[in-house]
């Protein structure tokens, strides 16, 4: 995964878009306005924050070691994920997938709504 099959991941996802709040090297990524997913265009190798379920989370960052606490993040809800070769690409989508849907499923009923 590089920096540009991640972007094309997560805005396939609906209701997704890509903001710079945090400045000109910080992609993230928005889904109805509340962030999923962020990165770094210049951190090599690519790394990105999801969120994670908290009993999750733990698991992911013993049974890998590419696999940190969320980087400036509160790190009971979000992981810091190095793509460096270690972590199979299908669980790579799936963390991002399980961190759009918890983003989705904390929205109010009227945003999810309009994700349906």
């Amino acid at each position: 995964m590089n920096i540009e099959t991640l972007s094309a991941y997560c805005m396939a996802k609906k209701g997704v878009e890509e903001t710079f709040p945090f400045g000109e090297d910080t992609l993230v990524f928005k889904v109805m306005g509340k962030m999923f997913l962020l990165t770094s265009l210049s951190q090599r190798p690519l790394q990105f924050n999801a969120k994670c379920d908290p009993d999750r989370a733990v698991e992911l960052r013993e049974q890998y070691d590419a696999i940190q606490p969320g980087y400036h993040m509160n790190k009971q809800h979000w992981n810091t994920i190095m793509v460096d070769g270690s972590i199979p690409a299908k669980l790579l989508h799936q963390l991002i997938d399980d961190s759009y849907t918890l983003i989705v499923q904390s929205l109010p009923k009227k945003l999810k709504d309009g994700l349906l």
